[in-house]
């Protein structure tokens, strides 16, 4: 039975990771950035749930009377 050659494997990988760390870079440059965020302010974007508008109780099966 013959032996596996790994001696191109380390090329291979180092090429490999190389290449894909090109592309990421190159991906990454095209991508736009805002030059200066800004914060928003969560209070006036916080809308209300029906279930904020009244009082719900939660009953646990254990709670209930016996049937």
């Amino acid at each position: 039975m013959p032996q596996l050659d790994t001696s191109t494997w380390f090329t291979t990988i180092t090429s490999m990771i190389l290449t894909l760390f090109i592309i990421f870079q190159l991906k990454v440059k095209a991508f736009s950035f805002s030059p200066n965020p800004t914060p928003k302010n969560v209070e006036s974007m916080k809308q209300k749930s029906p279930w904020e508008k009244k009082w719900t109780k939660i009953y646990l099966p254990l709670s209930l009377p016996p049937l």
